[in-house]
């Protein structure tokens, strides 16, 4: 594969948008490569974060999956199937289901939500390499201010 040089002249022209959705297809599919090859999915690891009283749930009391979709809807991929996902955690060991079809962390599940963790600063390291945090920090701020140009919302 050959790798076209592009002037910085023509790079200034050339659509964040492209650029920036080139980036996000190719960054999610390396993340849920790296996670398949370690035995889990992002939307499982999803689920158990959004379970965890110790990580993104506020009470970690338990979920419906509408419930679950709707807390997630900002990053979950419209091919994502989360009742799937959710089975395939039940029959780990990691969720359970109650009378109500909420769905909660056990013990082992939040286990295995701390031990996937523990894969993200590889996963992430292989993503930045070659790149100083001051020029990610750049980017991130020139990310930022695409968002606030297009009339969008930055957190």
């Amino acid at each position: 594969m050959t790798t076209q040089q592009i002037s910085d002249a023509e790079l200034a022209g050339q659509p964040a948008a492209y650029w920036t959705g080139v980036a996000y297809e190719a960054l999610i599919a390396h993340t849920r490569a790296q996670m398949a090859e370690r035995g889990y999915t992002q939307p499982q690891f999803w689920l158990l974060r959004n379970l965890s009283e110790n990580d993104i749930s506020p009470d970690g009391k338990g979920m419906t999956l509408l419930e679950l979709q709707a807390a997630m809807t900002s990053y979950i991929r419209p091919e994502d199937d989360l009742a799937a996902e959710a089975r395939v955690l039940v029959e780990r060991g990691w969720l359970t289901w109650d009378t109500e079809d909420r769905l909660w962390l056990t013990k082992e599940g939040e286990q295995a939500r701390v031990d996937l963790a523990r894969n993200a600063p590889a996963i992430r390291g292989v993503l930045h390499e070659g790149i100083e945090d001051a020029d990610y920090v750049t980017t991130l701020k020139v990310l930022q201010q695409f968002i606030r140009n297009a009339g969008g919302t930055v957190i």
